[in-house]
């Protein structure tokens, strides 16, 4: 099974939502334990990323916090907060989609899961996914040109 195209699958549920489009799966024994897309906007909760809700449920699913020998697939590099809670959370072995430019905390920018200061060395497997990569390019795109729009209409009230 292709588990990185479920996490895209999870992704596109957060786009249809108007929410960033990132999507996650945790697996254990080749069985999808958890998963998770964000609800950050729907939510009005700044923890709900996909890597937390993924973790929240793989954590009901196996009746333990300790996620030791799962897996999770995640479309886009996770932020500094989910990091940690994948750090936390004992899982063995991160996929990610693609990098994250603005809060990459998994290699790109800073790398919380392998610092020694952490004592954290989780093994990660870029994919470099080109979907992955396409999805939220194209999310950020379309969100710029909308807040060029809604600028240029609140303009036209001022005059």
């Amino acid at each position: 099974m292709n588990y990185i195209e479920l996490a895209i699958k999870e992704g596109y549920k957060a786009l249809e939502l108007g929410e960033i489009p990132v999507g996650a799966i945790i697996v254990k024994d080749n069985k999808v334990v958890g998963r998770g897309h964000n609800l950050k906007e729907s939510n009005k909760s700044v923890i709900s990323h996909a890597e937390i809700l993924a973790i929240e449920e793989a954590c009901r699913n196996t009746g333990d916090w300790r996620l030791t020998g799962c897996e999770m697939y995640v479309t886009l590099e996770p932020c500094p907060m989910c990091a940690g809670a994948i750090i936390q959370s004992r899982i063995s072995k991160l996929h990610i989609g693609t990098f994250n430019r603005d809060m990459g905390a998994c290699g790109s920018i800073v790398d919380l899961v392998n610092d020694r200061h952490l004592n954290s060395y989780l093994n990660v497997n870029w994919l470099y996914n080109k979907e992955c990569s396409d999805i939220i390019t194209e999310f950020f795109k379309n969100r710029r040109k909308e807040n060029k729009f809604l600028k240029k209409k609140g303009d036209e009230y001022d005059e």
